[in-house]
This record gives structure tokens, C-alpha cells and sequence, in this order.
């Protein structure tokens, strides 16, 4: 199953019918929980049960359930995408219990979706709520955070605590799984996004990667938005130039322009890996501004990326 998604908004929206909650920088992860076994998958389906040991523990809790939530790693009381990012890969149980040792994630809960082999989906939000708080979910390495009613207040808080930005849900709304829904609104304070990987060039001089060029899925390829160089210095880099090696190809996966200064030099790859960037936001021309590298996101295929970056394309999904 593929968790629902929300849409943005610059409006946060009020009045009885809404809760707000926090939006967390990290990696979303359905946890189901049968037959004595747990199964970690995440946005894309993957499983990812070995990459969190510290979650195990959730197979204690009751027979037969499945959660939607967000996995955090938490670097002086704020969630720490970056040092999250280490854990995306993990396939090693061993590794997997070195770094939950070192960092240990926290499993942010925030939806029920079957108790007993009971199929929550269809019932309205404020049921499963209430049905989830009922459980009392509260271990060493998993909790249920608060929702609040007043989302402009809790806007102007998680901006104020460094926190991503806030999650509204209409209370009536019902679970669609994959489904991106406007009864599901997400604001948030930093600018970060998804993209592409369409190709890379070096740095002057050398053969190391020096930046990589990225976009979003559009009819036929991708759309151009930019080139990224910032935070792929030294470790960073030499690992994503290793990523990227064997998915080189004879030609540019772009369809909208590529600048001439943007890929002299420039290897094209298959269009394959979704990394993080953060930015400034975009310019009138859909480019990044000023945009820096934070990691993979091998929990996401480019098919999973918001069709609303950039006005007047749809990525069919």
C-alpha cells in the first residue's frame, strides 16, 4: 500500500473542521504488524524493515495493526534530515544496528489504518484518531504527537522552533492510499523538494563530480530546473559519483532547455535517482535558486514527486 498524500498551500485553513499537526523532515513508513512479524515499507513500497531496528519493538505492542507515520532522527531536539540520510541505504543488519546505536530514529505516528484485520480506511479521520489514541502508543522509540485546532498558531510556532512547517487534515476525510487529496493541506516554513538526477558534470579541472543537473518528470523527460553544486563537497559527492556511474547514457533526459554554460562538460544519466535539494524557492524561469544538495531519497521513485513544482506540467501522477 502507498501512504496518501497532501497537497500544499499557501493558506493554512481554519474553523471546526480541520487539526493540524506537525510536519517532520523525515522519511514516511507504513508499519504493518501481523502474524508476530513486522513489515517497514515506505512511500514507494519498498521495504525498508532492516534499515530500523530500533523499531522492532513495535510487533510488542498489538497483534494486528498497520500505522502510517514519519521516521525522524532527531540532532539537538529538531528533526535532522541529513542525519537521517545515512539510513535511507542500509540493507546490512549489523550496519543497521551500528548507526540505531549511534542516532536513533523516533517513528512519528500519526494515522491508524487496520486494527484486528478491521480496515480502517474508510472510516472519517476523527474516527481513526481517536481510535489510535485509544492504543497509547508510547515506546522507546515511537510516539503519537499531539494534533492541534488552531493552525495558524501552530504555523507560527514550527516556524519559530526550526521545525519543516504543519500538516492540516479534514477530519472527515477518508483514507485513499497513493492518492494526493486537498482534504490533506501542507505548509511548509523551508523549501525543500524533491528531484531528478539528469546528469552531473565535474569539477574544474579534475574528474570529480562537481555538481549535478536536476528536474522533475514531464511528458517525454524531464523538466529543467537547475544546476546543483552546494553540498557536494568531499564524502558527499565521491559516494553519489559512484551512484551514478553505471546509469550513464548517449543523451540529455531533459526536454525543456538546458543552458549551454550548464552542461559543458556534462555526463546525462538515466533518469532514475530522486535527491533532496533545498533552496530559495524558484525564479520566474522554474530554476532553483541558490539550491544545495542534502542526500538520496532511495524511498522514492521520480514517479512519486508533486506535480505542482512548476505551473502548466503534470507529471501524470
Amino acid at each position: 500500500m502507498r501512504p496518501m498524500l497532501a497537497s500544499p498551500t499557501g493558506l493554512v485553513p481554519g474553523g471546526e473542521g480541520w487539526v493540524h499537526e506537525v510536519k517532520w523532515d523525515g522519511m514516511r513508513i507504513l508499519a504493518d504488524v501481523r502474524a508476530g512479524g513486522l513489515r517497514l515499507s515506505s512511500r514507494s513500497e519498498r521495504d525498508v524493515t532492516v534499515a530500523f531496528p530500533e523499531l522492532a519493538g513495535l510487533v510488542e505492542t498489538f497483534e494486528e495493526l498497520l500505522l502510517d507515520g514519519e521516521v525522524v532522527a532527531l540532532k539537538d531536539g529538531v528533526p535532522s534530515f541529513e542525519a537521517l540520510a545515512e539510513r535511507f541505504h542500509v540493507t546490512s543488519p549489523r550496519r543497521a544496528a551500528i548507526l540505531a546505536a549511534r542516532n536513533p530514529v523516533t517513528y512519528m505516528v500519526f494515522d491508524l489504518l487496520r486494527l484486528y484485520g478491521v480496515d480502517l480506511t474508510d472510516r472519517p479521520l476523527s474516527d481513526r484518531r481517536a481510535t489510535l489514541e485509544r492504543l497509547e502508543l508510547a515506546g522507546p522509540h515511537w510516539q503519537v504527537p499531539p494534533t492541534f485546532t488552531d493552525g495558524p498558531l501552530l504555523h507560527v510556532a514550527t516556524r519559530d522552533q526550526g521545525l519543516e512547517g504543519i500538516v492540516s487534515k479534514r477530519l472527515s476525510s477518508r483514507y485513499v492510499p497513493g492518492a494526493r487529496s486537498g482534504d490533506w493541506l501542507k505548509s511548509a516554513h523551508r523549501t525543500s523538494m524533491s528531484v531528478v538526477i539528469g546528469g552531473w558534470r565535474p569539477e574544474t579541472d579534475t574528474a570529480r563530480l562537481g555538481a549535478v543537473l536536476v528536474g522533475v518528470p514531464a511528458p517525454g523527460g524531464l523538466h529543467y530546473l537547475g544546476r546543483v553544486g552546494s553540498g557536494l563537497a568531499g564524502k558527499a559527492g565521491g559516494l553519489l559519483a559512484t551512484d551514478l556511474a553505471p546509469l550513464a547514457a548517449a543523451g540529455s533526459p531533459f526536454v525543456t532547455q538546458v543552458p549551454r554554460e550548464d552542461c559543458a562538460g556534462a555526463t546525462w544519466v538515466h533518469p532514475v535517482l530522486v535527491c533532496e535539494v533545498q533552496s530559495l524557492g524558484l525564479t520566474s524561469q522554474h530554476r532553483l535558486r541558490q539550491p544545495a544538495y542534502r542526500g538520496l531519497r532511495p524511498d522514492l521513485n521520480p514517479g512519486d514527486l508533486d506535480a505542482e513544482v512548476v505551473p502548466g506540467w503534470s507529471s501524470g501522477g
